[in-house]
């Protein structure tokens, strides 16, 4: 990953016409970069906005203002180099039901103006699984491997950047992992990955860089090493050699209590006090430490956090 932006947004703004009352705005000024190389996840509830960010930046909805530029190519003054810079893979299953996948990925490498010779197509083909269906008519595949062809057609010009708008909605857990497997190698080639899902723990696996948009607004942008640390508090599970029956009188200054196991939890801030610490006033409570665990807040929790907060 380089300091580079693969996409650069500056002041984006979209409004959209209505017949009577106000513009319906879906974006309010949005400013985002994304670095190049990076695994990124733009994140958040229905209707946030990041159906029209993908759009703006796939030149199919126009924007009203702002500046948008992908590899460097500003979407209006470069039109036909930045849609060369990226491929999108919608969320709805839109394939010519009559075209097999070989034909279809032949057909939109001319769209792009891709020389015959330079055409990769059984290759691609090969690579997202469909070397079996190559031949065979859209209409016939199965719902995953139409997901599959619909992930081939967005690579067959190279982008350097891959949108992937919510890939594995409806996608069973096989095909869930073969996708995500042919992804990250893409990643590790140097493609940039923009990826937008609603299964949280997918983004928390996957993505090196999160962004959560809601209400058009950009409402956090950082690795996600440090989005993660958003909700000061972990949890450690301590299991005793015995059943522990109440919180001991050394741990009741802590936000501690005994679960429906006999085992003993304890909340705390990470910058406020240390797991030393609480180990230390366990062992002078006399608790034999059997075995222990922590627990952190995940990215769904997180996500929640913010999107509340920001509401």
């Amino acid at each position: 990953m380089t300091n580079a932006a693969a996409v650069k947004v500056e002041g984006l703004y979209k409004a959209y016409k209505v017949k009577k009352g106000d513009d319906k705005v879906a974006l309010k000024h949005v400013d985002l970069e994304i670095p190049e190389g990076s695994f990124f996840g733009l994140l958040g509830p229905n209707g946030a906005g990041k159906s029209t960010f993908i759009n703006i930046l796939a030149g199919l909805v126009n924007k009203t203002e702002g500046v948008v530029s992908i590899c460097g190519n500003d979407i209006d003054k470069a039109t036909k180099a930045a849609r060369k810079s990226i491929g999108v893979v919608p969320q709805e299953l839109v394939l010519d039901p009559f075209f097999p996948p070989f034909e279809a990925l032949e057909n939109t490498a001319g769209y792009y103006g891709v020389p015959k010779g330079q055409r990769r197509t059984m290759e691609i083909i090969e690579a997202v699984g469909l070397k079996d269906k190559a031949f065979a008519q859209a209409r016939r595949l199965s719902g995953g491997m139409k997901r599959r062809l619909l992930i081939a057609k967005a690579l067959v010009h190279f982008p350097k950047v891959l949108v992937l708008d919510e890939p594995t909605a409806g996608v069973d857990v096989e095909l869930r992992t073969q996708l995500w497997e042919y992804v990250t190698k893409l990643n590790k080639q140097g493609t940039t990955i923009v990826l937008t899902t609603h299964y949280l723990e997918e983004a928390q696996q996957l993505c090196d860089n999160i962004a959560v948009i809601n209400h058009g607004k950009i409402i956090a942008n950082d690795s996600k090493k440090n989005v993660m640390k958003t909700i000061d508090r972990k949890k450690v599970v301590i299991v005793g050699d015995k059943q522990i029956k109440k919180v001991p009188k050394e741990l009741e200054g802590y936000d501690a209590k005994v679960n429906d196991d006999r085992n003993l939890e304890i909340e705390y801030q990470t910058t406020k006090v240390s797991i030393d610490k609480i180990l230390q006033d366990v062992a002078k409570s006399n608790i034999t430490i059997k075995d222990l665990s922590t627990e952190e807040a995940d990215l769904e929790e997180i996500f929640k956090y913010l999107t509340t907060k920001a509401a």
